[in-house]
Parts: structure tokens; C-alpha cells; sequence
């Protein structure tokens, strides 16, 4: 009698025609082609520049908007596939008409890419069919795509993928934060039980990233117990220094979970001297973590590599898929040079997930080494980018995007009304324009001159670059993170910055 109940609730399909609506494949059909269309034509166009880079919009405003799609949704069912096409075509061309446009060649902005349209293709499949990871047959081909990255990266850093391990994780703050937690239990194993005593420190480049100090917070270390290790004059960490640091560390009875380098650190990509950081750290017996969230990429290039030198003499690496990889956000990955540490991060039991009859499977449930549970199959754009073109598409991105930093470099270096700040060694680059009438300013005054300017060019919607603070001094700083700029445009860009900057001296 059960059976008859279940047959009968099946073939009565689902309760209202708006289910029926929602999950029509002939309805998926349609839409899908409506979707190709429109983002066929927006990378048109953004790809040859032919639009304004950032869609300046009061944010008030953008939530109202936003806020009256949601109240002005047909309530209705049994509307047509056409009527459904075309407010699915609306709301995407909101979308689009509102956003950031990264694709364009002149956004030079924050550490995010113009990703590869392809990969969005890839990563669109998990999002559709929803191959969530905790378990491996939860996501079954999920979890063999991130394994295979896992080794795929582990031997681009210099490890044996037979005793490396690691795990992606949604964005580098999350990874950063998972392999400090294993640092962690690994100098202080009761600490997980017992929570983190006092005398614990985390030593980390002066100027990490913020979710270095942020993870500190979150292990029950507290963010002072951060010791900023001494940088030289290039801005890396200092080993000599970091040495003296160590010693006092442990002199005054600290107990050291790990040092963490950079490679690179975000204010100009300045790259740790790993190697030596790495002796520092093997003589005192303290992990090394390498936040390489950006710089990570380079290690697919033959040219840069050397940036990374020593890299793999680190117990953990953090490397970010969606910089430098240029993937969709958000995929990143932890790396443990130690197979086993993978499973040092929780000590927890959920008998409901994971189960003890099938150990050999433990290897393969990602929820056991990660903070999240429930997890979005973040590798299948970048697997498959991978298995379509192989490792030299990753190569000529970085090479590129590098090329174009180090000529618009030189070109600021060569001008009189430029100031370059630094030497860049990657695709980051920090500079500020000083034409005549404010070279001569105080400080403050040349700061509100460099806030002033990069305000109205990001407003006028034909670059897009951001600003930082060096020693007091307010700077311009730029990424090349699409691989369709080109030396034209970062002309371009230096002809821009003189047009505004000399029409905010006259208006003074």
C-alpha cells in the first residue's frame, strides 16, 4: 500500500505550474540562448573597450533599484516562454548595465581579473546541476576535479603530489585562516580542546594582507599577539630581522605558530626572499606559511618563477586561482607540503556525514579539512581551462600582464611629471603625478591632489585604478589583470591622468 502512495505522489508532478515553470527544460532552453546572446554582445564589447569601465551609480540608488525588480515580480503563473524571456532578458541587462566591467582594457584596478570567459562556462555547470562538497559522493566528480588541482599545483610549487595534500576553499581570507588554524594545532596540539594560551604569536610581513591579522581574531590569538616582522628597503620581509624577532619570540617564553611570508604582499607585490626565510625558519623550528594568493601564478611561468624561490622549502601555501590564474572569483587553494597536516586542521566527529565503516574514503571528504560544509565546486573552471589548453595559457597571461606593468613603468619612470614609487616585480604598480604647480605642495596637499584625481578619472568611466598610502604619501597604484591591455592603452591612461590633473590646477 506504501508503494501505491509513493506512485501515485510521482505522477502527480509538482503542485503549482510555477514549479513547472521554474524547472522546464524547454523554458532552460530558451532562456539559455536569450543569456548566450546577451553575453556574447557584452564581452563584444567589452573586449574592444567600447563602454565605460566602471558603472558609477549612487549606492542608495542601486539598492533601490535593485530592491524594485524584487517587488514588481509577476506573481502570476502560466505566463509564455516569451513573456519569461523577456524579463529574464531585462534583469540581465540590469545586471550588466550596472556592474564593474572587468573585460574592459582599461579597468587597471583592484587584484581581481578579467577572467576567462570559457572558464565561466565550466563553473556555470556546478552552479546548474549543484555538485555541493562535504562528502565525495555528495559531489563525486566535484571532489576528483579539486584532487587532481590539488596535485596539479602542489607539483607546480616544487612538492611530490604523493605527499602533499591540500583542499580549495572560497577566496584566500579562507585560506589564509585554514592554514593558520593548522599551524596552529600543529605547534599547540591540545590547543583545539583547549583553546590558544597566551604566550602564542604569529609573526607576519609588515604589510600582509589584512586577513593575516584577521585570522589571528578568529584562533583566539588576538590580533596583538601579530608581531610585524621588519621590512627592507624593497619592502620584503627581512631575514636577518625576522631572525632577531624568532630569537626575542622565544627568549621571552612566546610560543611561535608560524612565520608568515609573502609572495606577493599587496601594497607594490613586493616578493619575500623565500629561500632565506625559509633557513630562518628551519633553524628555529617554526612553520613558514607563504601567502601567495597573487603571486602564485608566476610559478607557471618560466620567466618569473625565480620570484618564488624557496617557496617549496614552505609547510603551507596559499594560492588564489581567481588573480593570477584568472579565474571566476572565488577559487583558492590551501597547500600543505605534509600530506598528513591536511587532517590536522578540526578534530571533529559528524557520524552523520562521515562514515566510519568507509575509512579509505576520508581522504575524500572535504568536509573533515575544511570550514565549510557545505561547499560549491569551486575547481571546474579552472580544471577545465586546464584540460582544454594546457599550462601555457596560464604562461602567456602572466608574461603578459607582466610585460604591459614593467612598459608602463618605464614610461612613468621616463617622464618629469610622473613619480614611480618603486621597482615593480610583478603586475602591480604604485606611482603618483606630480605635475608643476604641485611638486612643490606640502604633503597634504599632494595627497588631496592624488585623491582628487583618481576620483574623477574612475567617475568619468575611462579607467579604472585604485589608491594607497606608502609612508604618509597618497598614491595611484594599478593592476594589470586583463590580458587585453595593451601599451596603447596605458598611454592612454598617462594622457588621461595629465588632462584631469592639470584641469584640477586650473579650477584651484
Amino acid at each position: 500500500m506504501h508503494g501505491g502512495n509513493v506512485e501515485r505522489t510521482v505522477n502527480q508532478g509538482p503542485p503549482t505550474s510555477l514549479i513547472n515553470d521554474a524547472y522546464s527544460s524547454a523554458g532552460f532552453d530558451e532562456l539559455s540562448k536569450a543569456w548566450q546572446l546577451t553575453m556574447a554582445q557584452h564581452l563584444d564589447r567589452m573586449l574592444t573597450g567600447e563602454s565605460r569601465v566602471l558603472n558609477w551609480q549612487d549606492p542608495r540608488q542601486a539598492v533601490a533599484l535593485a530592491e524594485s525588480f524584487l517587488t514588481s515580480a509577476p506573481q502570476q503563473s502560466g505566463q509564455s516562454v516569451a513573456d519569461r524571456r523577456e524579463r529574464f532578458t531585462t534583469l540581465l541587462d540590469q545586471m550588466i548595465a550596472s556592474g564593474q566591467n572587468l573585460h574592459n582594457p582599461r579597468y587597471i584596478g583592484h587584484q581581481v581579473p578579467a577572467s576567462v570567459p570559457i572558464a565561466g562556462l565550466f563553473d556555470a555547470v556546478g552552479s546548474i546541476t549543484n555538485q555541493p562538497m562535504a562528502i565525495y559522493e555528495m559531489g563525486p566528480w566535484a571532489t576528483a576535479v579539486e584532487h587532481a588541482l590539488v596535485r596539479g599545483l602542489c607539483r607546480k610549487v616544487g612538492w611530490d603530489p604523493d605527499l602533499s595534500s591540500g583542499v580549495l576553499t572560497h577566496g584566500g581570507s579562507l585560506a589564509n585562516l585554514t592554514a593558520l588554524l593548522t599551524a596552529r594545532n600543529a605547534a599547540l596540539p591540545d590547543s583545539w580542546e583547549n583553546g590558544t594560551p597566551n604566550k602564542a604569536v604569529l609573526i607576519a610581513h609588515a604589510d600582509a594582507h589584512y586577513c593575516v591579522t584577521r585570522a589571528a581574531g578568529l584562533l583566539g590569538l588576538g590580533t596583538r599577539q601579530v608581531v610585524k616582522a621588519p621590512l627592507d628597503d624593497r619592502r620584503r620581509m627581512d631575514p636577518q630581522q625576522l631572525d632577531h624577532a624568532l630569537t626575542t619570540c622565544r627568549a621571552n617564553g612566546q610560543t611561535v605558530i608560524a612565520v608568515a611570508a609573502a609572495a606577493c604582499a599587496t601594497p607594490i607585490g613586493a616578493f619575500d626572499p623565500l629561500s632565506d626565510i625559509a633557513e630562518v625558519c628551519d633553524r628555529h623550528g617554526v612553520w613558514l606559511h607563504v601567502d601567495a594568493a597573487h603571486g602564485g601564478g608566476a610559478l607557471m611561468s618560466k620567466q618569473h618563477r625565480k620570484l618564488l624561490r624557496g617557496i617549496e622549502n614552505a609547510d603551507s601555501v596559499v594560492w588564489d586561482a581567481h588573480k593570477m590564474l584568472f579565474m571566476p572569483a572565488l577559487c583558492a587553494a590551501v597547500l600543505y607540503k605534509n600530506k598528513s597536516h591536511r587532517f590536522n586542521s578540526f578534530q571533529q566527529d559528524a557520524p552523520y556525514l562521515f562514515d566510519p565503516s568507509s575509512p579509505g574514503l576520508a581522504e575524500f571528504d572535504n568536509g573533515i579539512s575544511t570550514v565549510e560544509c557545505t561547499k560549491r565546486s569551486t575547481g571546474f573552471g579552472l580544471w577545465g581551462l586546464w584540460s582544454m589548453f594546457g599550462e601555457e595559457i596560464f604562461e602567456q597571461l602572466v608574461d603578459h600582464t607582466f610585460a604591459m606593468t614593467r612598459y608602463v613603468y618605464q614610461q612613468i619612470d621616463a617622464a618629469d611629471d610622473f613619480e614611480s614609487c618603486h621597482v615593480p616585480e610583478c603586475n602591480i604598480l604604485v606611482f603618483r603625478y606630480l605635475p608643476a604647480g604641485i611638486t612643490d605642495a606640502a604633503l597634504e596637499d599632494q595627497n588631496r591632489f592624488q585623491q582628487q584625481l583618481r576620483t574623477t578619472l574612475i567617475q568619468s568611466g575611462e579607467f579604472y585604478i585604485v589608491q594607497t598610502t606608502l609612508d604618509g604619501k597618497v598614491c595611484l597604484r594599478l593592476t594589470v589583470m586583463n590580458p587585453i591591455t595593451t601599451e596603447g592603452h596605458l598611454d592612454q591612461l598617462m594622457a588621461k591622468i595629465r588632462e584631469i590633473g592639470l584641469s584640477i590646477l586650473q579650477s584651484q
